[in-house]
């Protein structure tokens, strides 16, 4: 196992597994054999699961919101699944372009209620692209705060929440495309990504507060 430092973040590496936290945003890649890998991540995010929620399920608009993702476009709705095209798009060195298209499968699960909070998730899997396999979840954990009347924070309420935003995704390119060429890519793109739903539910909040 080795220990380095890249650019101000801490990377811990070995034979299955590198893991890297920045910006509030923990990231780990598991070698799962072949060209595969899984890749884990969160993001704390000071903001109700309703919040976070709406703002992942308007796929349409994911597009304005995301640096890398060229186009989202609804193809079906039915309650509780969408299935989205969508085209990601990387800048490389000398003006070279990376695109990555596909189709994806998204359910959406009820809400589960918990003794700290709630939770709910959304499943996706592509069905069609640039991928052998792309598929995880995004899981939502509300932990939820309020004060009684000792001025104490207790669970359960709403007047202020918390809320634990995680990624996991398997991915395989096609033989083609060894995935230790896009890997660096997929990190730093998911960590953009976490990063601008953080800051779109910051404008959210602010803007109706500001009412």
């Amino acid at each position: 196992m080795s220990l380095h430092y890249d650019g101000g973040a801490t990377i811990i590496q070995d034979e299955k597994e590198e893991s890297l936290s920045e910006d509030g945003v923990f990231i780990e890649i598991k070698k799962l054999g072949g060209n595969c890998r899984r890749i884990r991540s969160k993001i704390g995010i000071e903001a109700s699961l309703d919040t976070i929620w709406d703002i992942l399920t308007d796929y349409e608009k994911l597009a304005d919101l995301i640096p890398g993702l060229a186009v989202s476009k609804v193809v079906e709705k039915n309650d509780k699944f969408a299935r989205l095209f969508q085209i990601g798009q990387q800048n490389l060195p000398l003006g070279l372009k990376f695109n990555a298209k596909g189709v994806l499968d998204c359910y959406e699960k009820d809400v589960e209620i918990l003794p700290h909070g709630k939770k709910r998730e959304i499943q996706f899997k592509m069905v069609e692209g640039d991928f052998t396999k792309f598929e995880g979840t995004w899981l939502l954990e509300q932990f939820s705060k309020t004060k009684n009347e000792d001025n104490h924070q207790v669970i359960g309420g709403e007047e202020s929440s918390h809320t634990t935003l995680s990624y996991l995704v398997d991915v395989k390119p096609k033989l083609w495309l060894p995935i230790r060429l896009v890997e660096g890519r997929l990190r730093k793109e998911i960590k953009t990504n976490l990063s601008c739903i953080r800051a779109e539910a910051k404008r959210v909040i602010t803007a109706f507060t500001s009412l």
